[in-house]
C-alpha cells in the first residue's frame, strides 16, 4: 500500500477522450491531490496539470473543486449505502449479516483509500457545506441498515452488553480504526487484510454476542 500517497508523474497534454472516461480519470487525480495536499492546496489547475488538460477542459466537466469533492464524496457513500442495503436483506442469521457488513466495509476502506480518507478522516472542508449535507444524508442511512440488523440481534436476546446503538457505533470505530492505521501506516509489517480483519471482527463479535 506504499503506492497510496505516491504521486504519479505529472501527464503531458492530452487530446480530447471520451467525456466519461476523462471525468473518471480527473475524479482519480482529484482524490489523490485532495489526500495530499488538503483542501485548500488543491486547486483546479493542480488537478488539471495532473490529469494533463488544460483548466479550461477541466472547466468542461465540473464547475469548481467543490463539485469534484462532492462527486467523490457522495459516490463513495452510495457504494457503501448499496452494499449495506443488499447485505441486510440477506435471508441469513443477522449476526452473519453483520459479520459480512463490517467485512464489505474494510475491504471498500481499503480498495478505496484516498476516497475513505476523505469522507470519514478529513476535517470539514472550506467551502463545501453541501458536501457535509450531502454525506451525512447518505451516511445515516448507511448506518441505519447496520443498526437495523444489530436491533434483531437485540431482539432475539444475544446481546451480552450494550443497546443496538452503542453496539453499532462501538463495531464501526473498531473497523474505522484498523483501515485507518493501515491506509497511514503502509510501512508497518501488517499481516494479510483479510486475516487481521477476520479476527479483529470475529473478536468483537465474540465478546458482544450470547451464542
Amino acid at each position: 500500500m506504499n503506492e497510496i500517497l505516491n504521486r504519479p508523474a505529472k501527464s503531458a497534454r492530452k487530446a480530447k477522450g471520451d467525456g466519461h472516461l476523462r471525468r473518471a480519470e480527473i475524479l482519480r487525480a482529484a482524490e489523490r491531490i485532495f489526500v495530499a495536499e488538503g483542501y485548500e492546496g488543491a486547486t483546479i489547475r493542480k488537478i488539471a496539470d495532473e490529469v494533463g488538460v488544460s483548466s479550461t477542459c477541466l472547466y468542461m466537466h465540473f464547475r469548481d473543486k467543490d463539485e469534484i469533492l462532492l462527486e467523490i464524496c457522495t459516490a463513495a457513500m452510495e457504494q457503501l449505502l448499496a452494499l449495506n442495503s443488499e447485505i441486510s436483506a440477506r435471508p441469513v442469521d443477522a449476526v452473519e449479516r453483520v459479520r459480512m457488513m463490517l467485512t464489505a466495509y474494510v475491504e471498500f476502506a481499503l480498495g478505496n483509500p484516498n476516497a475513505y480518507r476523505l469522507v470519514f478522516c478529513a476535517s470539514p472542508l472550506g467551502g463545501s457545506d453541501l458536501k457535509q449535507q450531502l454525506t451525512h444524508q447518505l451516511g445515516a442511512q448507511c448506518f441505519e441498515r447496520f443498526t437495523d440488523v444489530v436491533r434483531e440481534i437485540a431482539a432475539d436476546g444475544r446481546l451480552r452488553i450494550g443497546d443496538p446503538r452503542t453496539v453499532h457505533q462501538a463495531l464501526w470505530a473498531s473497523c474505522h480504526g484498523l483501515i485507518s492505521l493501515m491506509i497511514t501506516k503502509p510501512n508497518v509489517d501488517w499481516v494479510a487484510p483479510a486475516e487481521i480483519t477476520r479476527v479483529l471482527i470475529d473478536g468483537l463479535l465474540f465478546g458482544l454476542i450470547a451464542d
